[in-house]
């Protein structure tokens, strides 16, 4: 489990696609105190741990996690956000994100608004009942808050701080983003078709 905080901004060094790929990951976590099979979350999605350097990791992505996100896009020097597992006693400061992807979302707007900038995204029909304003959501493995939703779109605001601590500075209309709805609401409309 994670929080959506991200604590460190990785680099895609390199790139081996067999099927599956495995990638390596450059980063400023401490890799002493990362272990084989410990779970990063890396832009959204919860990823093993198979390899380690001393300022780099490496994963296995599967062809279904592929699929089913932005992974396959990832070239070597592309900026990742990351996120450690969540520990017991760890402060919670987003929400409960799982890294299990939904599916991918498209940036089909970008404004500044006063010091922030407003994004709006369309999300995958099947997702966007899930989205509600003032609800969460993790993009690309940041937990955000939605401001408001309109069908299949729906937008957030990112502050100053979020867009220095990720990679969010860098987003423009038309990037793709990996979108994990917030499990509460998931578990709510599972519970409402039952009834």
């Amino acid at each position: 489990m994670f929080t959506g905080i991200i604590t460190d901004i990785g680099r895609v060094v390199s790139v081996e696609r067999r099927g599956d790929m495995r990638a390596r990951i450059g980063t400023g976590y401490d890799t002493a105190r990362i272990d084989i099979g410990a779970s990063i979350a890396c832009d959204g999605v919860c990823l093993t741990v198979v390899t380690l350097g001393p300022d780099w990791f490496a994963v296995d992505v599967s062809a279904e996690t592929l699929s089913k996100t932005t992974l396959g896009g990832w070239t070597e020097g592309r900026r990742v956000n990351l996120e450690r597992a969540l520990r017991v006693g760890d402060e919670l400061g987003g929400h409960i994100v799982s890294g299990h992807v939904d599916g991918v979302a498209e940036v089909i707007g970008r404004r500044e608004e006063g010091g922030s900038t407003r994004l709006t995204f369309r999300a995958p029909g099947a997702l966007a009942r899930f989205i509600a304003p003032k609800g969460s959501v993790a993009l690309n493995g940041t937990s955000l808050t939605v401001n408001e939703v309109s069908g299949e779109t729906f937008g957030v605001n990112l502050i100053p701080h979020t867009q220095a601590a990720t990679t969010w500075g860098e987003v423009a209309e038309g990037d793709r983003v990996n979108l994990e709805i917030d499990t509460l609401a998931r578990y709510v409309a599972r519970l409402a078709e039952a009834g």
